[in-house]
């Protein structure tokens, strides 16, 4: 298919998050931190769980693969924040832009289905531990993460082709500070009312494809910590599951509104985008070590050894 909004327009103009300096030297200072706090964090994940026999389960094998997506997701679009901060003129070309759009919703798209498959063995763990080793062998966890990676090119895949089908004519200002297929169709002189229909089936199917298995899975796992007698067993449990939880919350919540709501380059779009995709992969290490003990304990034995 022929790249057909290059004959008339080579470049975007971001607008960005704002256009007084005093606030933009504060966002760069701001995003800094978060940027080297997330490269940090999930590096130290990714460190801990390959150095640490202790965390060579499928539960870790699955965190590691989704804070290598934490680290991907934040390089795609924290480094370019970054420059246009201390740019007077943000402009990014129609290649670079449709590059980060596929790359965007490859990121988030994997981490969906990381997130989906992890519930699936919180599940396991949890409503069938007699059996969690059969269930949850390293063939299927292997297989699991490899049909998440393929699923989300698949349908990043799809999600770039619609972005080359729109012709772009003098229009060149978005507004956002990166590239995001909704934040595109207000420049496109063609029709997009197909694409958006695309766009939204695809939004849906591939989130509530994600989500729904969450949320089976932690209706079964609620129903059995429920029959269980034992308080310490209801409360390991509960601990158990709380971190991931919580990150399906963060990434989830955030996510649909994003892409669900109609594009209206208002602060609040901005502000559920700059929560999915630079504050949440920066706190996704912080949830799964403050609150897991295993990931402490490992965080101690790695760093005893090394220092």
């Amino acid at each position: 298919m022929a790249l057909r909004n290059r004959s008339t327009i080579t470049e975007f103009i971001l607008t960005g998050l704002s256009d007084d300096p005093h606030i933009q030297a504060l966002l760069f200072v701001l995003f800094l931190v978060i940027y080297l706090l997330t490269v940090m964090g999930n590096l130290t994940m990714l460190l801990v769980i390959r150095a640490d026999s202790h965390l060579h389960t499928p539960m870790y094998f699955f965190l590691s693969n989704l804070s290598f997506v934490d680290l991907c997701f934040s390089c795609i679009t924290l480094p370019k924040l970054l420059k246009d901060l201390l740019s007077e003129k943000n402009t990014i070309s129609v290649e670079s832009c449709l590059t980060q759009v596929f790359f965007v919703f490859f990121s988030s798209g994997t981490e969906a289905c990381l997130l989906s498959v992890m519930a699936y063995d919180r599940y396991a763990a949890i409503c069938h531990p007699l059996h969690y080793g059969q269930v949850m062998s390293n063939q299927l966890c292997v297989r699991l993460v490899l049909i998440s990676w393929g699923l989300a090119s698949l349908n990043a895949f799809v999600i770039v082709l619609l972005a080359i089908s729109l012709d772009f004519c003098e229009a060149q200002t978005i507004h956002h500070y990166t590239c995001e297929l909704p934040a595109l169709f207000p420049l496109s002189c063609s029709d997009i009312s197909i694409v958006t229909n695309i766009l939204l089936c695809s939004s849906l199917l591939h989130g509530l494809g994600t989500f729904i298995p969450i949320f089976f899975s932690y209706a079964r796992i609620i129903s059995t910590i429920l029959s269980t007698s034992s308080t310490k067993g209801r409360s390991k449990a509960f601990s158990t599951c709380s971190s991931h939880l919580i990150a399906v919350i963060l990434f989830f919540g955030s996510g649909f509104l994003c892409y669900l709501m109609p594009p209206s380059g208002s602060s609040l779009d901005l502000l559920f985008s700059v929560q999915y995709s630079a504050v949440t992969p920066m706190l996704n290490p912080l949830i799964y070590s403050l609150k897991n003990k295993e990931v402490k304990a490992a965080v101690k034995r790695t760093l005893g050894k090394y220092l």
